[in-house]
């Protein structure tokens, strides 16, 4: 998939509205009963850029960027300043923040995941695209050292441990990550006279699967 390892202005995405949707399929049956299903495992979330835009400086940056992607042609990275911690927006990133895995003694590559929690009822998101940099990893309460215990592919999110983790070793993760996401459209339409009165324009943008 066409996709640029860029971040859309943090700037700019902070202030915006989104976050995550789902899509569920239901069926009302005869005697009032529900069924209900979802096609999707994980939820896609949406945001609107426009909503961050302060000055004519940010819709020129804007401007360039969109031009930049091809409009949505190209994806690119996103910052959910609402959820973008693999701990609590007022924590710091932590080496045990997140159990991604445990040892078989045979698997040296692991997936970053962010588990959220309610109700006794977990879900876990795949992380894709983490900030290069932030990530911490932890082996049995034990911090690891980058490049010399692990490695981290910051494009897909896949942690490569130097040895395998003996059977039953809880593999940890902290990390900062992007949303990757594309416009959600071809054309921005801007007015410097309605701006300059409080209205911005609508920029859509969406996640995309990679």
């Amino acid at each position: 998939m066409a996709f640029h390892e860029v971040r859309f202005p943090a700037n700019l995405s902070f202030g915006s509205v989104g976050g995550p949707e789902r899509r569920t399929e239901i069926v009302t049956l005869a005697n009032g009963f529900e069924e209900r299903n979802t096609p999707w495992a994980d939820a896609r979330r949406r945001y609107d850029a426009g909503v961050g835009l302060r000055s004519l400086d940010d819709i020129e940056t804007l401007i360039a960027f969109f031009e930049a992607r091809r409009g949505q042609l190209y994806g690119f990275r996103w910052k959910d300043w609402s959820d973008y911690k693999s701990c609590r927006p007022s924590r710091e990133v932590a080496f045990d923040d997140q159990i991604i895995a445990h040892g078989d003694g045979a698997t040296r590559d692991f997936q970053l995941i962010k588990t959220y929690h309610s109700g006794g009822v977990r879900y876990a998101r795949p992380i894709v695209k983490p900030v290069a940099g932030s990530v911490r990893i932890g082996l049995d309460g034990e911090a690891l050292v980058e490049t010399v215990h692990f490695t981290v592919d910051a494009a897909t999110g896949l942690v490569s441990l130097v040895d395998a983790p003996d059977i039953g070793a809880e593999v940890t993760a902290g990390f900062e990550f992007d949303v990757p996401v594309r416009f959600d459209t071809d054309s921005i339409q801007t007015s410097v006279a309605s701006f300059q009165t409080g209205d911005a324009p609508q920029v859509p943008v969406v996640e995309v699967r990679v």
